[in-house]
């Protein structure tokens, strides 16, 4: 029963997909691209990067704080109680006028972390479109099986139908149909695999695009591939954007070393302040007293000892920095390491494809001939069995090899860095990072996006 109602399911995706357009592997990047969560979780997170920026600028802009109080004080003396009223109101601005580079130093590092979040967005960018193209190949090699389980099912049930004719007739024994038997029991087993690893498939294609797979078009041609694989690995150092992210990180913790050293300088701070204070007594020392105040001053001050703080957070940016350049140089390596994997795994699939077809046409060759030669009683049915057997594995293993070619090809897209909606056309609109960061670069006190990004959360009960 399961089998008919796959047949019937893959029935109605053929008529379906012949009425509607078929969904290419182009399509389903598409739909992974604009279906993911991650992407979007990203994205988030060089927005905070930005207004890291913004922070930074604003620490060299003034402070405008306003400061009201109201007191009551009562005393008693020799004479009685004297209660006494003071209201005031204080409005200051301070401003750091000039702290030797250290201010400017955080707004590069914070730029720097920008640039290095914006090379993760495209690394993710990179791993979702990977993830639907695995989708789009096995579903397409699921199907493969499928389909090749149930015909190898119809030729063991013909195969299971003439031993017992001959065996009807004398010409075998029973031994030679419990053979086809079992053989046509394992195909059917097998078959159950393979509809069950289509479901697994589906549902994986359902996680990547959000959506399960209708009708899919062929693969499109292989991506072309550089001259060598030494040329290959030369544009991933040049192209991926993990490397490029280690690159901008490590120049971030370079500039970090500055600033923990520039800790160690004075600052140089001007303060203006504008205040009113009403006051009043009762009892026998009544009166009332007002007072307007004005003031501006320079503040410098540097410290002197730090109970070792600021030379253990020197060292500390120092560790950092050194950290960052190894990081930079493992993964380096990495990426070399992962070009030269898909360059080989493309080698491999290549020579196996074609070793695998001379299997085919042997093993088709094999099967017809003991087939013919069974029929004449030189062979038994266990060989014809045999026979048809190794010509299934020899197809499965094709099967797998193609998907394996296919797949090689887009993950040494991926450990060049191409593998981007830009680099393949897929010719929908991207992510501008540059947007919002030019919004909210100058640290505005409010922006637009900002006030799209307050609608939205409030819209989805976030904020």
């Amino acid at each position: 029963m399961r089998g008919l109602r796959f047949l019937a399911a893959a029935a109605l995706i053929a008529v379906s997909g012949q009425a509607a357009k078929a969904e290419s592997l182009a399509d389903t990047m598409v739909a992974a691209y604009r279906h993911s969560a991650l992407i979007e979780q990203n994205r988030a997170v060089l927005r905070a990067a930005d207004e890291d920026v913004a922070a930074a600028i604003a620490a060299l802009r003034p402070i405008v704080q306003w400061t009201a109080a109201h007191t009551v004080q009562r005393a008693e003396g020799l004479t009685g109680y004297t209660t006494a009223r003071s209201t005031s109101l204080q409005i200051g601005a301070q401003m750091t006028l000039y702290d030797w580079g250290r201010s400017q130093l955080a707004i590069d590092a914070a730029k720097e972390q920008v640039l290095a979040t914006r090379q993760g967005l495209v690394a993710v960018e990179q791993d979702i479109l990977l993830a639907a193209a695995v989708a789009f190949f096995d579903i397409k090699q699921a199907n493969e099986r499928v389909a090749l389980q149930q015909n190898s099912v119809e030729v063991l049930g013909r195969e299971r139908q003439a031993a017992q004719d001959r065996f009807d007739v004398g010409e075998i024994t029973v031994t030679d149909v419990a053979l086809a038997d079992a053989q046509l029991a394992q195909t059917q087993a097998g078959l159950a695999s393979a509809q069950g690893d289509l479901e697994i498939a589906r549902e994986g294609y359902l996680a990547a695009t959000g959506r399960f797979p209708g009708w899919l078009d062929a693969p499109p041609p292989l991506p072309k591939l550089p001259a060598s694989v030494d040329e290959a690995r030369a544009i991933g150092q040049r192209n991926h954007p993990l490397i490029a992210q280690a690159q901008r990180r490590a120049a971030a913790a370079e500039l970090g070393v500055a600033i923990a050293a520039a800790e160690r300088n004075p600052t140089l701070t001007g303060n203006l302040g504008v205040g009113v204070t009403r006051s009043a007594r009762s009892q026998l020392d009544s009166g009332r007293d007002n007072f307007d105040s004005a003031t501006v001053g320079l503040e410098l001050n540097q410290t002197i000892y730090s109970g070792g703080r600021l030379p253990a957070a020197h060292r500390r940016a120092m560790a950092e920095r050194d950290q960052a350049r190894s990081a930079l140089l493992n993964l380096s390596r990495q990426i070399s390491q992962q070009v030269g994997e898909s360059w080989a795994n493309i080698d491999v699939a290549r020579a196996q494809i074609g070793a695998i077809d001379q299997q085919i046409a042997a093993a088709q060759q094999a099967y017809n001939g003991v087939r013919e030669e069974a029929a004449l009683g030189a062979r038994t049915t266990l060989d014809v069995l045999d026979a048809e057997q190794s010509l299934l594995e020899a197809r499965a293993d094709k099967i797998t090899a193609e998907a394996n070619l296919q797949l090689a090809h887009y993950q040494l897209l991926a450990a060049m860095g191409r593998l981007t909606v830009e680099h393949l056309n897929l010719g929908i609109p991207t992510y501008d990072p540059s947007q919002y960061y030019n919004a909210v670069r100058d640290a505005p006190y409010t922006s637009k996006q900002g006030e799209s990004l307050d609608r939205v959360l409030r819209a989805i009960g976030r904020d």
